[in-house]
């Protein structure tokens, strides 16, 4: 059986854990880090010796790094779901995955960590709305490409919206100001109505920003 280590309210955790239901296998999921604690042991650094999560054990595979736990989840156990068997395909795929990753996560997680993270008192209004516009205009990017496609990855749900769509969520319940984004928001829609997206991304709100979220 395929074993996760990780909070669940982590957005790399939720990634795979994400991937991991899509696919309907069997897993067992062992919580790990922040109140959790675990990272320093050194049965978990000898998996992982970053100390970080998630971690994953599919039969004695041992993998970190949730982008690539997410393509390996697809490519083992998401063939029909996630994973695109054509190389062009899979390469559009790969492309926004690692522009979500370098692109629109900086400013994501900045913003999110200023605005909800950080007691109103000490948030600078100045650096929150710079964060606000830098991701505004990334997630104009997206809603051009969704404008093409329903789908990150093509006309198919697939890997590629994984990574981009464990921010939607965050970003429609944040308290900050939006632009219209239509395509984002129908293909959020989309998300919202398969079981796996609801059972790992749409936590309560309370859960979500209860403890460390990243």
């Amino acid at each position: 059986m395929l074993k996760i280590w990780g909070r669940k309210n982590s957005i790399n955790v939720q990634k795979a854990l994400w991937a991991i239901e899509e696919t309907k296998i069997h897993y067992q999921h062992i919580d790990a880090g922040g109140d959790a604690g675990g990272l320093e042991e050194p049965e978990y650094l000898a998996m992982n010796p970053n100390g970080r999560i998630p971690t994953i054990d599919d039969g004695g595979f041992v993998l970190w790094e949730s982008q690539a736990i997410v393509r390996y989840i697809s490519a083992v156990h998401g063939e029909t779901i996630l994973w695109f068997n054509d190389p062009r395909r899979r390469a559009i795929a790969d492309q926004w995955m690692d522009w979500t990753l370098s692109t629109l996560y900086p400013d994501f997680i900045d913003l999110f960590w200023r605005k909800v993270r950080t007691p109103s008192e000490d948030q600078k209004p100045e650096r929150i709305n710079a964060l606000n516009k830098s991701l505004s205009k990334n997630f104009k990017i997206l809603d051009s490409r969704l404008a093409e496609t329903p789908f990150v990855g093509g006309h198919s749900f697939s890997m590629a919206d994984i990574p981009a769509g464990t921010t939607a969520y965050r970003y429609f319940e944040m308290p900050i100001e939006r632009p219209p984004l239509p395509h984002v928001e129908a293909w959020y829609d989309r998300l919202q109505q398969r079981p796996a997206y609801r059972n790992t991304i749409m936590l309560p709100f309370d859960d979500l920003y209860g403890h460390l979220a990243y």
